[in-house]
């Protein structure tokens, strides 16, 4: 096998432009592609640097339905910084929480896409 990395996740959402605030403005990632093309607008986001983007699917879009994203971890250096920030922007975060592996918390985008943050145990 050659394969090198996922190039792009799906993420369902009802309003792209109410979704893409949250992802650049609450949690800082970067616009990757912003096209219009058939059947709609093409919006990916990413956190810099990183090989695998979000492709903010609008409705319409391959028939995914919003809210229905699990099971994505972002690692972060500090998951407690980030939750405060998430508090405050008003998603919803359960944790930090202290694991074998790290430090991990769960939030929600609003439209219910449910992720993980981890700050990585040392050596682990």
């Amino acid at each position: 096998m050659n394969i090198t990395h996922a190039s792009f996740i799906t993420v369902p959402v009802t309003d792209q432009d109410a979704a893409l605030r949250f992802y650049t403005e609450t949690l800082g990632f970067q616009i990757t592609a912003d096209l219009q093309m058939p059947p709609g607008r093409w919006l990916q986001v990413a956190p810099a640097g990183a090989q695998t983007v979000l492709t903010l699917s609008g409705p319409g879009m391959g028939g995914f339905t919003p809210g229905s994203t699990q099971g994505i971890m972002f690692v972060t250096s500090d998951v407690d910084a980030d939750c405060e920030r998430l508090r405050a922007a008003g998603a919803e975060v359960e944790g930090p929480d202290e694991q074998p592996w790290g430090r991990m918390a769960q939030f929600t985008d609003p439209d219910g896409n449910r992720f993980m943050l981890l700050t990585e145990k040392e050596g682990f």
